[in-house]
């Protein structure tokens, strides 16, 4: 009578085990489409802020449309690289490729006041985890014309600031190059000229991922370089 309780047990739990796994597969591939959905809507959302649109889920689709009038991938030569999607193009994934062989996606807007925006993508390192953000530049490939930032888990009311307004509206206006050379932009520790073309304050307590986001403009812009020369107007 005890080995056929125990086998039962077992038999049971087997069973309850294949049972609930079996569930959870069903549930994530029912699941994954709306997923990829969400993950699509958002990151048009982000492209969209970064030359000041405001959107939402129920109109991003929409908008991203209207606004965004083309999309590729060029190389680090500054040339387009064929048969890429560039909206499906992961950064932390080509970060890991040599230099030479990452994909670097350019989504070309037009503003509702005629300028030809270039929107750059961005992926970086913070104090706690990944930052990652758009450089929205104006024609002569040079000033910035809007940005956004955010973060997976950086501190509240530290880190975590750089996707607010009052940090990232200091941005526009900022020049990428200095003396004719690639500088970036520098996020000081307080104190930055507001006129200055080249600096911005960064996050009061949130040193770290100032720099880190210092480092992920300059890093991730850098790479552009040679595109950023061949279409500057």
């Amino acid at each position: 009578m005890k080995d056929f309780s125990n086998r039962y047990i077992m038999v049971f739990s087997v069973v309850m085990i294949v049972s609930v796994a079996i569930l959870l597969s069903l549930t994530a591939l029912l699941l994954q489409p709306m997923q990829e959905k969400n993950v699509e809507v958002e990151k048009k959302i982000n492209i969209l802020s970064s030359m000041n649109v405001t959107s939402t889920k129920a109109d991003a689709v929409q908008l991203y449309d209207k606004y965004i009038k083309e999309s590729f991938a060029v190389n680090t030569e500054g040339s387009t690289v064929e048969g890429v999607n560039a909206f499906n193009v992961v950064l932390r994934a080509e970060q890991k490729k040599p230099l030479a062989d990452q994909y670097l996606p350019v989504f070309i807007a037009v503003a509702d006041n005629g300028d030809t925006l270039h929107i750059l993508p961005l992926e970086g390192k913070g104090l706690w985890g990944p930052i990652w953000g758009y450089v929205a530049l104006k024609e002569d490939m040079e000033t910035i014309d809007g940005v956004t930032f955010d973060h997976k888990g950086e501190t509240p009311g530290l880190g975590a600031e750089i996707n607010t307004t009052a940090f990232e509206s200091q941005f526009p206006g900022k020049n990428l190059y200095r003396d004719g050379k690639f500088a970036g932009i520098k996020v000081l520790k307080g104190g930055a000229d507001p006129r200055s073309l080249y600096e911005v304050d960064g996050i009061s307590g949130g040193t770290i991922t100032s720099k880190g986001l210092e480092h992920m403009v300059h890093d991730g812009l850098i790479k552009y370089e040679k595109y950023l020369s061949q279409n500057r107007k």
